[in-house]
């Protein structure tokens, strides 16, 4: 993947930290679009330029990660989201989750994994820190998400282990000879049987 063509906007209020992404990502190829140090600014950034990945802090003066997130997914709905931050706990999760977040890492991640989710992200993969996904696994055990049903077709439950293996719909047609439509059919049926509408929930679920 070239990553010369791959912008992307940095948005955290530690100075230090912005310069240091930048660095870093600036070494390995990508193209920075805009550093904003908290969410009003980003979208103000936005308005003259564009990016392809966002990485966002959660926890910022003036406009934080979570309200920046949903604004960014209704009005930049193919950005994708990455939270980078220190917090796990179960509302900051989940609000950044379903407020269209397609990643979230811990900032103790380290250089690599940073560098990892973003190509993952941009592989059309969600992205989730090892410690959120065991937050998430906790949390949809204790709102008694429902689990896999029984009634899934050989096919349907095959289909289920590369969506848990964290696979796009592309990657998932590729890997069955079948196209993305046929896949986005068959996940289709698989959220009404399960009761699962969430791509992460599902995930989760086939885990446990």
């Amino acid at each position: 993947m070239d990553t010369e063509k791959i912008g992307i906007m940095l948005v955290d209020d530690e100075t230090m930290l912005l310069d240091s992404l930048e660095i870093i990502l600036s070494l390995n190829g990508y193209v920075i679009t805009g550093k904003a140090k908290d969410g009003a600014e980003a979208l103000e950034l936005l308005k003259k330029t564009s990016c392809d990945i966002a990485l966002v802090d959660l926890n910022m003066k003036g406009m934080g990660g979570i309200e920046l997130i949903g604004r960014m997914k209704r009005l930049y709905p193919f950005v994708k989201i990455l939270v980078l931050t220190t917090f796990y706990d179960d509302k900051n999760i989940t609000d950044a989750i379903k407020n269209g977040a397609d990643g979230y890492l811990l900032k103790d991640s380290g250089k690599d994994a940073i560098l990892g989710a973003i190509m993952q992200l941009q592989g059309g993969n969600t992205v989730l820190d090892g410690k959120v996904m065991q937050r998430l696994s906790a949390l949809v055990n204790r709102n008694e998400t429902p689990g896999i049903d029984s009634d899934l077709t050989e096919r349907e439950k095959e289909i289920c282990a590369l969506v848990s293996e964290g696979l796009s719909n592309k990657q998932i047609a590729e890997k069955l000879y079948i196209s993305e439509g046929t896949v986005k059919n068959y996940i289709s049926v698989i959220y009404d049987k399960t009761g699962i509408h969430d791509r992460v929930q599902l995930a989760i679920a086939l885990r446990n």
